[in-house]
């Protein structure tokens, strides 16, 4: 993998080596590692960590066990030198990508990759818009702009890197209206759907450019139009109602996928 020029080459390679110890020390194959968070959204501090997550498999056998459902499938580290590694085991990551879940929609779509073994990535993103939910999609985007709006914006200072917490799961929604597909992670790739408020896309901008030079937890006062925005976007989200739509995808396209993928391990 080409290193991106957002992670600074020795904590590239130092994720590189753990990654290495992960694959040794736990008999696994690595598919897919990403920088997720803040990095990979484009609006990271100088102080923020360094989130890696990793889809990995087991050997064929570990599969084929009674005991399958009990058996732990994710691999956590405790957070070192600012570096957040853990992992979701294969069948645990097509389970939930079946269900359109967050995380993982994200994951395969992360412009910051570490690893990437196998036609996993690949073979996701090319599901994903037969799998993608748009419903579901709203609705997780539109409780994380809720909640962090609610918990940490309506104070006289607030915490700026939580507008973006706000920010991007609000212009989420509207990738999602706008396009009927999953949106993209890249916060930049976004603010074309407020082209059409310059002012409010002015104050983005410079808000945007003082959290890439802020701390994690640094202050400011209330951004009046960019609260106005939020607000208005709530309110019209409240009650929204989206057309349910079965998958395009059927399951047995996964299950087909899982077992190409257990036969690359032999």
């Amino acid at each position: 993998m080409t290193i991106n020029p957002t992670i600074p080459p020795d904590i590239h390679e130092e994720i590189m080596r753990r990654l290495a110890a992960v694959e040794r020390d736990e008999n696994v194959r690595i598919v897919l590692a990403i920088e997720s968070g803040s990095r990979a959204w484009g609006f990271a501090s100088p102080n923020s960590d360094f989130d890696v997550r990793f889809i990995y498999v087991r050997p064929k056998e570990w599969y084929l066990a009674v005991d399958l459902e009990h058996r732990r499938d994710v691999i956590e580290y405790p957070i070192v030198d600012d570096i957040d590694l853990n992992g979701w085991d294969l069948r645990k990551a097509l389970a939930l990508f079946w269900r359109s879940n967050p995380a993982v929609v994200e994951w395969i779509q992360s412009p910051i990759q570490y690893m990437r073994s196998g036609k996993f990535g690949a073979a996701l993103l090319e599901l994903l818009p037969a799998v993608y939910s748009h419903e579901r999609g709203m609705f997780h985007y539109r409780s994380m702009a809720k909640t962090n709006y609610r918990e940490y914006l309506k104070a006289d200072l607030v915490r700026l890197k939580k507008y973006f917490y706000v920010l991007r799961p609000l212009l989420a929604v509207r990738w999602i209206e706008t396009y009927n597909s999953a949106p993209p992670i890249e916060f930049d790739a976004l603010l074309h759907l407020v082209a059409g408020e310059p002012e409010l896309l002015a104050d983005i901008h410079v808000l945007l450019e003082k959290k890439k030079l802020s701390l994690e937890k640094d202050l400011l006062p209330q951004v009046k139009s960019i609260n106005a925005f939020i607000e208005r976007e709530l309110e019209r989200l409240e009650n929204f109602e989206h057309q349910r739509a079965e998958p395009a995808a059927t399951i047995e396209q996964l299950n087909t996928l899982f077992r190409a993928l257990l036969d690359e391990q032999t």
